[in-house]
């Protein structure tokens, strides 16, 4: 499985096996993105993802030694959270879901701290 979240100012990807241990984590911080306006701007952190996800997942994937055929599902971030950083993770998750014929499962963020 492949866990992508975006739904601030970190774009994040996981790679887990079928016994849902991570076999990787990477995490790609947007600082210097909104350092020099003194917090997180939603339009760049949502740029920001869009230049980074695709190389946090492929790095994902190396880290862990996994083809992308062998996803068996994708899992993603789907609220709360900036829209636009949101749509950009989504978007993604979607692609890879429908390019594999995996299933698509949208995460809650609250409901993933429970």
């Amino acid at each position: 499985m492949i866990a992508i979240e975006t739904s601030c100012d970190e774009t994040s990807v996981a790679i887990f096996n079928d016994k849902l241990e991570v076999l990787s984590s990477v995490v790609a911080s947007q600082f210097k993105w909104h350092e020099r306006f003194g917090g997180v701007v939603p339009e760049v952190a949502a740029r920001a993802h869009m230049e980074l996800l695709n190389k946090s997942i492929l790095q994902a994937l190396q880290d862990a030694n996994m083809p992308v055929s062998q996803i068996s599902a994708v899992a993603v971030h789907n609220g709360p959270g900036l829209a636009g950083a949101l749509l950009v993770g989504l978007s993604a998750a979607k692609m890879i879901a429908l390019g594999l014929n995996v299933p698509l499962i949208a995460v809650n963020h609250v409901h993933s701290h429970i």
